[in-house]
């Protein structure tokens, strides 16, 4: 039974046994152990060491702090969750050796740690605490249920990280996330080994921090949805607990229109407009024989940003960034400046005087002398500045960090001007693709594709700095020097769609993913083992107490209360367009797309996985699996028939062609596995259904092609091609 239904069989027993056709069990026994971040050096000897009436804690060498009595605690916990009653034999020893670590929670602190588990006992040996927490996840992912009691797999361990900042990026300004769920990410990310949050807490669409000294901020800028000082205290805490630092993100000079509305003075454009319009456009054309498609966005009316050349601007800011900087201890403070848009400046009849005046040739070169002064107020506070690669075209101190996002190239050229550079050219979560392919990215790629534009808030509109961009396929690798430079990785979720009920699917088990790449050695890159333990991950975090399968099961009763089990069968075996195709659909169908069939598919697919792995396996000679694969294409054909009984809203409506085409693909398939059936007839039409799936995937498969292509109404691709296409071919 999946996590989905182990969660809801109370309620769902209908779905849940439909379902069961569809998925392999998350939780099944494997020869070794599904690690993941995998670790530096691991073997395992195929023994196990028997937990009894679970573990007892012997602190050998120093006291444990209170921090790691805390992590202790969490841990018993949590164990007791994954390993089930333990009531048989004595508990195991497990005995934890650390050291004082001054440099905790900053870019030094030592992350290394042994683990070495046996019949006997466990040893976790660290230099410090965050090891001790390292490790801590490590023996967790150990467990193993068995007949005769939960056990830990036998393993020698040793252990550290290849990047000292690895790190995701939660949204909350598009929509509001709650306290309760963001602390949520924190104990996944720290299961993961995950150590950067860097929170999103303002942009245009909303201010959401609690400020004294500016209290419109909250009240008009927030709408009245802002974290408190207590609670971000609070958040802080809790994220130091469990080894995570918190990097804070206000946003300026662009992405203000919050901020301005709050105190329309400082805004380079009066009056401060309130609405947004958007469209989009995009050109073909022929460079040096090449065809390139670039796609923009032009803005009607906004993207409002402050006025540099305000003195009144400065000391709001120095003010502000002083009040904000003391909520958060880290040293690393980001500032954005990304996306400013030019005619915000020089549409200005005051500005653009001013400069001429001071020599600025152009708006870039008004923002660089703005970042300069930006930097000069963090630094006066002990902050390092933070900034989207736009920073990096200003004469700044050489320690500031430069976030690599429009492209590759950037983590070239900042790491060549010497600054130290944190990678989400990549792993851009909100567009929806699947692990496999941020997996395939490694902060060291320069050659890597680059970042799509930002696709719009549904009915507002992006920045229309932001761009296609081109790869660079003459990059130069990075040498030594500019490898050191790379601290790491930042996998960033933008909330235009993602509200707080759809956070933990929309961030697990992709991050857990993505912590991999930044923790594991560069060696590990085989996307077929990474999908073989994501599922096992993820039921981990869910029993540990992310939210994905529940949420995703409210949302589903909601939209179908009468019969869950059409929707949760359709919804399992489809995934959700991809590269801000959603974003689009959202951009016509509003806030109505955040409780569409569209929002309850994840990006990863797992019951569509294990199908396509079966049908391959048939398609190859195999015929062990024929029961189980009929079974399941029995109850993709059925499906449909029920669908249209609950299909009576719009939302659910635009979702029965792929629900119609789901269950017709299923009968091919089983077609396919009849004997002396396939004429040229069925094969033609069989070809042409596998053309449409096609057809909808390619729709997607770039941002160029999801501004340019008709797209499915209801959002929705179907997973299981892979997996048809192979019973089809099989069939000549």
């Amino acid at each position: 039974m999946t996590p989905f239904c182990r969660r809801h069989a109370s309620r769902l027993l209908a779905g849940c046994a439909a379902l069961a056709l569809l998925s392999a069990r998350a939780g099944q026994a494997e020869a070794a152990p599904a690690l993941m971040p995998i670790p530096q050096s691991a073997s395992f000897d195929g023994g196990a060491a028997p937990l009894g009436q679970g573990v007892q804690v012997v602190w050998d060498g120093m006291r444990p702090t209170p921090l790691l009595r805390r992590a202790v605690t969490r841990f018993e916990t949590r164990l007791s969750a994954l390993a089930g009653p333990m009531t048989g034999g004595a508990p195991l020893m497990l005995h934890i050796r650390f050291g004082a670590d001054p440099a905790y929670l900053t870019l030094q602190e030592k992350e290394n740690y042994t683990l070495k588990v046996a019949p006997n006992g466990v040893e976790l040996s660290a230099n410090g605490p965050a090891g001790v927490l390292h490790g801590l996840a490590t023996l967790l992912q150990l467990v193993q249920r068995t007949p005769q009691g939960a056990t830990f797999a036998d393993a020698v361990i040793d252990d550290a990280p290849r990047f000292p900042w690895r790190g995701i990026m939660i949204d909350v300004s598009r929509h509001f996330m709650s306290v309760d769920s963001v602390e949520r990410q924190l104990d996944a990310m720290e299961m993961t080994k995950l150590n950067v949050l860097h929170w999103h807490l303002s942009d245009g669409t909303g201010f959401r921090v609690e400020s004294r000294l500016y209290p419109k901020l909250q009240d008009v800028g927030g709408h009245n949805q802002y974290y408190t000082q207590a609670q971000i205290r609070t958040v802080v805490s809790y994220a130091a607990d469990r080894g995570i630092r918190i990097v804070p993100e206000f946003d300026i000079p662009g992405h203000s229109l919050s901020l301005l509305q709050a105190y329309p003075g400082l805004a380079a454009q009066q009056p401060v407009p309130m609405t947004k319009n958007w469209k989009s456009s995009c050109a073909t054309t022929s460079v040096a024989g090449e065809t390139r498609t670039t796609c923009s966005q032009h803005l009607n009316l906004n993207t409002a940003a402050l006025d540099p050349t305000q003195p009144d601007v400065l000391h709001f800011m120095d003010a502000l960034y002083g009040e904000m900087s003391a909520l958060f201890p880290d040293r690393y403070f980001h500032s954005g400046g990304d996306e400013v848009s030019p005619s915000q400046w020089t549409d200005n009849p005051k500005i653009a005087a001013y400069m001429k005046a001071h020599g600025y040739a152009d708006a870039p070169a008004l923002q660089a002398a703005f970042t300069a002064k930006v930097e000069h107020m963090l630094a006066r506070r002990g902050k390092i500045m933070m900034g989207w690669d736009e920073v990096s075209e200003a004469p700044i101190p050489k320690d500031v960090v430069v976030e690599a996002w429009r492209g590759s190239k950037w983590i070239g050229s900042a790491t060549k001007a010497g600054h130290p550079v944190v990678v989400s050219s990549g792993y851009y979560l909100d567009l929806l693709r699947p692990s496999r392919q941020h997996y395939a990215v490694d902060p060291f790629d320069v050659k890597a594709d680059g970042l799509p534009p930002e696709a719009p808030t549904p009915g507002q509109a992006p920045d229309p700095a932001r761009e296609a961009f081109t790869l660079d396929p003459n990059a130069p690798p990075l040498d030594d020097a500019q490898k050191a430079l790379v601290l790491g990785g930042d996998a960033p979720l933008w909330s235009e769609i993602v509200s707080d009920e759809m956070l933990d699917a929309r961030l697990w088990p992709r991050s857990a993913a993505i912590a991999e790449r930044f923790w594991s050695p560069q060696s590990v890159s085989d996307s077929a083992d990474m999908e073989r333990r994501l599922p096992i991950v993820q039921a981990e975090l869910e029993t540990t107490g992310i939210e994905a399968s529940r949420n995703e099961a409210r949302m589903i009763a909601r939209l179908t209360p009468a019969n869950i089990t059409p929707l949760t069968v359709l919804t399992s075996v489809t995934s959700p367009v991809r590269n801000y195709a959603m974003n689009r659909l959202a951009y016509h169908g509003g806030d109505e797309m955040l409780n569409a069939p569209g929002a309850i598919a994840a990006p990863d697919s797992f019951v569509a996985m294990t199908f396509n792995g079966l049908a391959e396996r048939y398609a190859a000679g195999d015929r062990t699996v024929e029961a189980d694969l009929r079974a399941r294409l029995e109850t993709l054909a059925g499906n449909d028939a029920a669908y249209a009984t609950v299909a009576n809203t719009p939302m659910l409506q635009a979702a029965r062609p792929v629900s119609q085409q789901l269950s017709a693909l299923a009968i091919t398939g089983l077609e396919a596995m009849e004997r002396g059936r396939h004429d040229a007839a069925w094969h033609a039409k069989a070809a042409r259904q596998i053309d449409v799936q096609k057809q909808a995937f390619a729709a997607c498969e770039s941002h160029v092609a999801s501004y340019k292509s008709k797209l499915p109404p209801s959002g929705l691709l179907i997973d299981i091609l892979p997996g048809l296409e192979a019973l089809v071919n099989a069939a000549h």
